[in-house]
C-alpha cells in the first residue's frame, strides 16, 4: 500500500497530476476506459500503486483505488473499488487474477 494524499478524491487528484488520467471500470474479465474506449485484459496493464481507504464515521465508506498503467496502450488511469461487506467481487476476482499472473 503506497501513502495516500489525504482523502480519496484528493489522492485521485494527486494521481492525476502524475499522468493518471483516465477512469478505468470493471466489465467482465476486463477494465475499460469509456473516455478512450481503451479495453484491457490481465495481460495489458500493472497495478502500480494501491491506497485504501477507510470511512472514520462510517465503515460502509471502505475503498481502495488502483493505479494502472499500460505500456502496451500508453495509458494510466485508476479505478476504485469497494471493500468488506461491499466489495464487488468481479474487481476483486479481476485484481487477483492480476496479482496471481506475476
Amino acid at each position: 500500500m503506497e501513502e495516500s494524499y489525504g482523502t480519496l478524491s484528493e489522492t485521485i487528484n494527486g494521481l492525476k497530476k502524475d499522468g493518471y488520467t483516465l477512469d478505468f471500470n470493471i466489465k467482465e474479465d476486463c477494465i475499460v476506459c469509456h473516455q478512450s474506449n481503451t479495453v484491457l485484459s490481465n495481460d495489458d496493464f500493472e497495478i502500480d500503486k494501491t491506497y485504501r481507504f477507510e470511512g472514520q464515521s462510517n465503515p460502509d465508506d471502505q475503498s481502495i483505488l488502483y493505479a494502472i498503467s499500460s505500456k502496451k496502450f500508453n495509458v494510466k488511469g485508476t479505478l476504485v473499488n469497494g471493500y468488506g461487506i461491499y466489495a464487488d467481487d468481479v474487481t476483486t476476482a479481476l485484481v487477483a487474477k492480476l496479482q496471481q499472473h506475476h
